[in-house]
């Protein structure tokens, strides 16, 4: 017959770490539903696969006011780089942006360190003293063919190993941004932060993506919907990146296929699976870049990207498509710079339309020597 006598009875050890393990149990329930309910009120998600997706290509959404108390932590300042040509058209909009860039790099909330316009014609232009200019070399004659932007990846490739940056994050910028409200350091200790573009669409070209991103890496998810423009990064993790987004868009250059299937954005997609190929995701912020005339509103948006034309009747109508009786579109400007005092919109155009014309006006004004580039 077995003894009975310890029968009924637990040993208090045993008690304790049921007790510890209730406990975490609890916590960890508690700081799930916390965490979820923190999507009804977030303003930005990281894209991550195999999980809820919000409309704008993230899924997994953070409570902003706990992510930012966790990075708060060291020296936040990123460093400003953006890659531009001596064409004309590239100077005018490199003033602009760079005199945006001075006057909110100094307001309350901030996190913008030094600039850098990366120059990749090969040689100093006129714009050496005004802005701070690294020089580096194109790619090869006839390697891009036609589509410039390729030279962008390996600006930055040059950039990264030359040149001394002191910010442990880096910004990448383009000409055409201009700086509406002061900047923070939207990136979260590795996790770089980017914009979704909605014509960037992985999913909808599995086919083309995976000649680049096999399917035994992962779902093509892992591509988040982002170009390379504007994202906020660990200068570490981008000189990683960087000679893979530039081999994998000449890769896709040379492809009829890609090439016919991405077109202008080609470099976009570019960066996007060189990230993933390096298992990087980013945080998708819908408020780190509005796009007039499309966006109404600049509200608390850090960037405005002027892309497209602006084109409206005398009513305040948008005739896009068929130029306007008011435009602004910086293609008119080819040659080069806008005049200063452009006119301002008639009524009942967009805030957004009308705040960049008027941040356009108030450089060119401020810019000494304006008209002589």
């Amino acid at each position: 017959m077995i003894p009975r006598k310890n029968m009924g009875r637990v040993s208090p050890l045993l008690l304790i770490l049921l007790a510890l393990g209730f406990f975490f149990a609890t916590y960890n329930l508690v700081t799930l539903i916390i965490h979820n309910r923190a999507t009804t009120s977030s303003s930005f998600s990281i894209s991550t696969s195999g999980s809820r997706s919000n409309g704008g290509g993230g899924s997994e959404w953070f409570d902003p006011v706990k992510e930012s108390n966790l990075v708060k932590l060291g020296d936040r300042k990123f460093h400003v780089a953006l890659t531009a040509t001596d064409a004309p058209y590239s100077k005018w909009q490199c003033r602009i942006m760079y005199y945006w860039y001075k006057k909110m790099k100094e307001r309350d909330g901030s996190e913008m360190g030094g600039f850098t316009r990366v120059l990749h014609s090969g040689k100093p232009d006129n714009l050496m003293e005004e802005i701070p200019t690294f020089v580096v070399d194109p790619l090869p004659e006839g390697l891009d063919r036609g589509y410039i932007v390729l030279n962008r990846p390996w600006a930055f490739v040059q950039w990264l190993e030359k040149a001394t940056i002191e910010e442990e994050y880096i910004l990448m910028a383009e000409p055409d941004h201009v700086f509406a409200n002061p900047l923070p350091n939207l990136a979260r200790g590795d996790l770089p932060a980017a914009f979704p573009f909605f014509y960037i669409k992985p999913a909808e070209h599995e086919e083309v993506i995976r000649k680049y991103y096999p399917e035994e890496l992962g779902p093509v998810t892992n591509v988040d919907p982002i170009g390379n423009s504007p994202v906020i990064i660990k200068k570490s993790i981008l000189e990683k990146i960087a000679p893979t987004w530039m081999n994998v868009s000449l890769r896709m250059k040379d492809d009829p296929e890609t090439d016919k299937a991405f077109g202008w954005v080609l470099e976009m997609y570019g960066y996007a699976v060189a990230s993933a190929l390096h298992g990087v995701r980013h945080i998708l912020r819908k408020d780190f870049m509005l796009q007039p005339p499309w966006d109404l509103e600049v509200g608390k948006k850090f960037i405005i990207h002027y892309t497209y034309g602006c084109d409206y009747n005398m009513k305040g109508e948008l005739t896009y498509g068929k130029i306007g009786e008011w435009r602004f579109d910086k293609r008119s400007y080819l040659r080069g710079p806008p005049p200063k005092n452009l006119s301002l919109p008639p009524p009942g155009v967009p805030e957004s339309v009308v705040r960049l014309v008027k941040m356009v006006n108030e450089a060119t004004a401020n810019i000494p020597g304006w008209e002589t580039e």
